[in-house]
């Protein structure tokens, strides 16, 4: 369960919210003029979160790199290069499939 708090109320508060994020009982949301700008999470949530980071880094650098191989490419030749190539596996996908289907 995620709650949310004023700062002026997590001030008050901190040591029994700490000890509640720790006990895995809540997460706080912070908010400062209405406007959510930090929150309170157990240290395994934390770690989730830095995992799920490092994960998107490294998927998202594949990206930068394929797009880097074809910086000197116009894209719109990538572009109907990779619709075509798209257009050519979903149709070996579907006759593969039909092919099962008749068997």
């Amino acid at each position: 369960m995620t709650q949310t708090m004023k700062i002026s109320e997590v001030k008050t508060h901190l040591n029994a919210l700490v000890n509640r994020v720790y006990r895995d009982e809540t997460r706080v949301l912070v908010e400062k003029s209405g406007i959510p700008v930090a929150a309170l999470v157990s240290t395994a949530d934390l770690a989730r979160l830095d995992r799920l980071d490092r994960e998107r880094d490294e998927r998202f650098s594949v990206l930068d790199e394929l797009q880097a191989a074809f910086a000197d490419e116009d894209p719109g030749r990538t572009e109907r290069e990779t619709n075509r190539i798209t257009s050519e596996i979903r149709a070996e996908g579907r006759s593969s499939r039909e092919a099962t289907i008749e068997r």
